[in-house]
């Protein structure tokens, strides 16, 4: 460990020769049983994306239809009752309907 914190600060450079050839020995050898690694990760992600895609997408499809069901119950509740006559009641001049935005 000792030689790690003498190498930061810059005590000793023929440690850092050392582990500079020693990394650049190895990496034709870890860098390609790396590559299986790093695709099994990308794999997964990807994976992990879709199913939280799909199941983002029927969380909006079961809301909308929630919300769609709530605008037709606010609609039917906001008609105004029929008298005993079985007419609706009209509306006064002070009252004001809203168009729908449906």
């Amino acid at each position: 460990m000792a030689l790690f914190d003498d190498l930061f600060k810059g005590g000793n450079i023929v440690a850092g020769l050392a582990i500079g050839i020693g990394a650049a020995l190895v990496a034709p050898v870890v860098i390609p049983a790396l590559r299986p690694i790093a695709k099994s990760i990308i794999k997964a992600g990807l994976i992990a994306y879709d199913q939280g895609r799909l199941a983002l997408a029927d969380l909006s499809e079961h809301s909308g239809d929630i919300l769609a069901e709530v605008r037709t119950e606010l609609a039917e509740a906001t008609k105004p009752a029929p008298d005993e006559s079985g007419a609706a009641q009209q509306p006064s001049g002070r009252e004001r309907t809203r168009p729908s935005k449906t």
